[in-house]
């Protein structure tokens, strides 16, 4: 069976042929970085990293690349109230991000093109869409003629008279037309700018990704991916730029997950239900974060709440269990019965069923049924006098092969005895006294892995579990 995928362009499932066979071209819209990623944010980077995981387990090689946007009005505004460097704060937070990420158990793309680093090739792209007349020159800012891209609309599904402004489009009578959008903003005193032949300034939000992906990967895309929100009018501007500055077709297949709502409300700084990665895994395993946004179809809403998590570490737990107690007998069996040709096609039949849910449209919360199949049949396994090596190695590797696919972990890192703590923290004392400050930062981090928290008192240093 194809793999098949959910393209909001056709609105259609559709079977997946990548431009190349065997080869996969994958973009994934990334964060803005003048802040920690929010839990919204967060649901992307775990559904398409399992996207990219499965197609790489079906035998496809993917060239994943998601973008970092480092110059914009957030990052500016963030860099002023905080008195920092724009280059600064945003190196800061990238370096948060990939911390976020790796603990969500996410791998990192392929490349991660930053818009400081494509100025030069943002510049130019504009200039062919000048060039074409998609695009003019208005006091300073350089903006593109919407209603001249025919096609307009085609990915958010509205007729062009229809649209109303979208987040980012600022209407101004520097505008030809209050729908058209800006790829480039005139400086303003004290802002970090470039200079063009139309005046100095920077790129507007929606021509980095065309630019990105056309320096990545050429013309046209198997996949083009990110959050509901950045349908309209991120993804409909990509479109609108990118197809009038090759004349080709962008991307083949376009995916879009759902929003994350808190306690059944819409996430909002105003509702104070805003809540960051850097925190909330601070309080809970992220692996348990990650397997409860997979419970749920990529494209449904999902509603985040701390019933809903513990039920989410409750359901990991079991099959981390089912693994735990498997390891065990396997240190005691003796092969005292044969294999069971039953037992073996449940595990075949599992494994079916696990794939035959990714290959409709990534449907990780069927494939978790597989999984949880699986587990209650190789604890109705256990409850036999008598096991099979063979068949209880089938059920762990099988296991254990599903849930790496899925990316998630079912052996726990082990938690380091209150002793090899104290030793630990007394080796990295000396280390410091004796100026040994390599092996004083790996004991460090170590701890940190740990969730071990350092106080220093009049007494010495002290520590807790967090």
């Amino acid at each position: 069976m194809a793999i098949q995928i959910f393209n909001s362009l056709t609105r259609e499932k559709e079977n997946f042929k990548p431009i190349e066979e065997g080869k996969v071209r994958m973009y994934v819209c990334g964060p803005t970085v003048y802040n920690y990623i929010h839990i919204g944010n967060s649901r992307p980077v775990v559904v398409y990293d399992t996207v990219r995981r499965y197609l790489t387990y079906r035998g496809y090689e993917v060239d994943y690349v998601s973008n970092f946007t480092d110059v914009d009005d957030k990052i500016i505004k963030a860099a002023n109230e905080l008195g920092e460097d724009v280059s600064e704060l945003t190196e800061r937070f990238i370096n948060a991000y990939f911390e976020d990420i790796t603990a969500l158990g996410a791998q990192k793309a392929d490349a991660h093109p930053r818009v400081t680093e494509h100025m030069d090739e943002i510049i130019e792209f504009i200039e062919v869409l000048i060039e074409k007349d998609y695009a003019y020159v208005s006091e300073g800012d350089v903006y593109y003629r919407t209603r001249k891209f025919k096609n307009y609309g085609q990915l958010s599904h509205q007729s062009v008279d229809d649209l109303k402004v979208g987040a980012r489009i600022e209407a101004g009578t520097k505008k030809e037309d209050p729908l058209d959008f800006a790829l480039w903003k005139a400086a303003k005193p004290g802002e970090i700018s470039w200079e063009t032949s139309w005046g100095e300034g920077r790129p507007g939000w929606h021509i980095e990704c065309s630019v990105m992906v056309h320096n990545h990967f050429g013309d046209t895309i198997d996949i083009h991916a990110g959050g509901q929100d950045l349908k309209f009018p991120h993804h409909e501007n990509e479109i609108a730029q990118s197809e009038a500055y090759s004349d080709k077709k962008f991307a083949n297949y376009w995916m879009h997950n759902g929003y994350i709502n808190i306690d059944n409300e819409k996430m909002s700084k105003s509702l104070g239900n805003f809540i960051l990665v850097h925190d909330i895994i601070q309080q809970i395993d992220p692996q348990v974060l990650r397997f409860f946004i997979l419970s749920v179809h990529y494209r449904n809403p999902i509603n985040f709440s701390q019933d809903l998590v513990e039920a989410a570490g409750n359901s990991l737990d079991r099959l981390r269990t089912t693994v735990q107690n498997l390891n065990h007998r396997l240190t005691a069996t003796t092969n005292l019965v044969e294999v069971d040709a039953a037992e073996m096609k449940t595990i075949e039949d599992a494994k079916a069923y696990f794939i035959e849910s990714m290959d409709d449209d990534f449907n990780t919360a069927n494939a978790i049924a597989a999984l949880f199949n699986l587990s209650t049949a190789a604890n109705k396994y256990l409850t036999a006098a008598n096991t099979n090596e063979e068949v209880l190695n089938a059920y762990k590797s099988t296991l254990e092969e599903l849930t790496e696919v899925l990316g998630i972990q079912l052996v726990q890192k082990e938690e380091l005895l209150d002793a090899e703590v104290d030793a630990l923290i007394e080796e990295r004392q000396q280390a410091r006294k004796d100026r040994n400050f390599s092996r004083s930062d790996e004991i460090r981090d170590i701890l940190k892995e740990q969730n071990i928290i350092l106080e220093d008192t009049r007494q010495g240093v002290r520590w807790k579990r967090g």
